[in-house]
């Protein structure tokens, strides 16, 4: 049997505060599959954005160990690390975090700057994946250009052209209406029938349906880890 991409175990995360340690994990364990699609729950407080901090090596553990892809992070010094997370790891955010004044094309391509890759390589595969998620013909648009929900579509690419193994989506329908928030999560489905996992954090139930497995936070802890009928809307 292959092992799990992600696996945590005894994952805890505590934070300095006047009044002393605050435990925002406490021991958790999980395992994710490579090709699930997992919506990580909770409200405000409960935990789930320190987990996904964890998971995007975007800050590091009190305790416990992390696996990602087979390798525990915690023994990997900082240039293996970046080279892993760069690799293996797509991120997208709630405020799109694209640069204003570049480009669409030139935004898309900019995980690319950081790796090495030439500039014409870069050109191509920034419109491949702007043509994946149907924004080729706005390539040479600044961000400013388009609506919110185009901008989140750019931003997806942007976490695709890499070629993750796995992408972290932390509240990306934050800043959308619904309808908008509808068709992004519809081009999640999609790229998680095209291979691709997804780990998405939220605290929107309808969001959370489009997911084949829900995992809910309360005060640091896993309280629930439930498998859907296959994503109630997955089918979009």
């Amino acid at each position: 049997m292959s092992q799990p991409l992600i696996r945590v175990v005894g994952l805890g995360k505590s934070y300095r505060t006047a009044a002393g340690p605050f435990p925002a994990l406490r021991g958790v364990d999980l395992g994710v599959d490579a090709g699930e699609f997992v919506a990580i729950m909770g409200q405000s407080g409960s935990g789930k954005s320190t987990f996904m901090n964890l998971l995007g090596c975007l800050d590091t553990p009190s305790s416990g160990d992390y696996f990602l892809a087979g390798r525990n992070v915690a023994h990997l010094g900082d240039d293996e690390l970046a080279a892993l997370r760069n690799r293996t790891l797509g991120f997208v955010f709630q405020g799109f975090n694209l640069l204003p004044r570049m480009n669409l094309e030139d935004n898309v391509g900019l995980p690319l700057v950081y790796a090495g890759v030439e500039r014409e390589q870069r050109r191509r595969r920034a419109r491949q994946e702007l043509q994946r998620v149907g924004l080729h013909a706005y390539a040479d648009s600044l961000p400013s250009r388009i609506s919110g929900g185009q901008q989140q579509r750019v931003a997806i690419a942007r976490a695709l052209v890499n070629s993750p193994q796995l992408i972290l989506a932390d509240e990306p329908t934050g800043n959308l209406d619904s309808h908008t928030s509808e068709e992004i999560m519809a081009l999640f489905a999609q790229l998680n029938r095209d291979g691709i996992t997804i780990l998405l954090v939220t605290h929107e139930a309808d969001i959370a349906a489009h997911a084949k497995r829900q995992v809910r936070f309360l005060d640091g802890l896993i309280v629930s880890d439930i498998t859907t009928p296959a994503g109630a809307l997955a089918r979009c």
